[in-house]
């Protein structure tokens, strides 16, 4: 009795504290009662869990910085085919043919332009000297600051202005969906070609604008000076896609997917040229202006660390965007305005003549009206 009497309390001290030993003894001697005790706490424990599950996640969330827009809508299953990339190539090739064949029609329209308003500028200063003057015209001073501008410095303000109008339709939340379609280039989108172009206008990032526009304002105008405006822009819009088609070749080959967006592979064929036109030209950065370096050592360094980047995977930026209009500016610099600016007589005459065929008709259809 003693023996049995000393077993049971040791038993209720040990249920009294319900330690493991207890409760695996009850499990083994099938004491239903146990079972329906655990069964209970498992259910209290179900219930619980949620609640605690949604609140570890909800302040995971508030301490989670927010995601980028394009982060939600990227594919699941991206596709590795290299015959995608065909629709690009064709859009690449036929939009920089189109784009200097446009660039030489306008140089023609801006020169014949030029010529036939010279009389119409002498007379419009004429009479303004004889009209009296305003006092404060806002208007007159901004066509005084805009005169006093450099072409170059006037051909890339307007580049700049459409980057910001873009920069500002990223803050607007109804356009998020669209902006992601047609101003982020990724090889694993619906959408290919439109975004090449659309997206050499597309920042999202206040500092990634500010850091290219101050990169293409001071480069531009000794560029501009060089090739004149319209050769420019054909440039750097031309480089924009060809350096966007180059990142599409590399994602696909390596199958590292993802949205690309900002102005960095154009400006990279605007810093090229500059550098392969005048590599004795000293250059220095911004942060430590007395440190000088040459440019053509300067297009080395660039080039060298690009490649760095795209052999070794880096994936802060799009070193192969980089990379590609880098060289597009270098090889029109060395071979393509011979190649293609210096052709360009055979189409301009081709316009000259349906526009002086145009405007015969037109005359003579008013001077035979007239004779009649």
């Amino acid at each position: 009795m003693a023996w049995r009497g000393c077993v049971f309390r040791l038993a209720r001290e040990e249920l009294l504290r319900g330690n493991r030993w207890s409760q695996s003894f009850q499990q083994r001697c099938c004491f239903r009662r146990a079972a329906k005790k655990a069964e209970q706490k498992k259910g209290v424990e179900e219930e619980m869990s949620p609640a605690h599950t949604e609140s570890s996640e909800a302040s995971a969330h508030r301490r989670a910085p927010p995601p980028l827009p394009w982060e939600s809508h990227s594919p699941q299953s991206p596709p590795r085919g290299f015959g995608r990339l065909l629709k690009p190539l064709v859009f690449t090739v036929g939009f920089t043919g189109c784009t200097f064949g446009v660039a030489a029609i306008w140089q023609y329209e801006a020169l014949k332009s030029r010529v036939q308003s010279y009389f119409d500028e002498v007379r419009a200063d004429w009479l303004e000297k004889l009209r009296p003057q305003k006092q404060g015209d806002f208007r007159k001073e901004i066509n005084q600051w805009w005169n006093s501008l450099s072409e170059g410095q006037r051909t890339v303000t307007g580049i700049i202005a459409a980057n910001v109008v873009v920069f500002c339709c990223w803050r607007i939340p109804s356009l998020q969906r669209s902006m992601i379609k047609y101003f982020t280039a990724n090889p694993a989108s619906s959408t290919l070609c439109a975004p090449m172009l659309f997206s050499t206008f597309s920042h999202y990032s206040l500092l990634h604008l500010l850091a290219n526009m101050y990169v293409l304002w001071s480069f531009s105008s000794s560029l501009v000076s060089m090739l004149g405006p319209e050769q420019f822009l054909a440039l750097y819009m031309s480089a924009g896609v060809t350096s966007t088609f180059v990142s599409y070749v590399c994602k696909t080959a390596t199958g590292r997917f993802g949205p690309s967006l900002g102005a960095s592979g154009a400006i990279m064929a605007v810093l090229a040229a500059v550098c392969t036109k005048m590599p004795e030209a000293k250059l220095a950065i911004i942060f430590l202006p007395m440190y000088t370096f040459t440019a053509g050592n300067a297009l080395k360094a660039i080039v060298a660390m690009d490649t760095a980047g795209l052999v070794l995977g880096w994936r802060f930026f799009d070193h192969a965007a980089h990379l590609g209009g880098a060289l597009s500016g270098i090889w029109y610099i060395l071979f393509g305005h011979e190649l293609i600016w210096k052709n360009r007589e055979a189409l301009v005459k081709v316009w000259h003549e349906l526009r002086t065929r145009g405007g015969g008709a037109r005359g003579g259809g008013a001077n035979g009206g007239g004779s009649i």
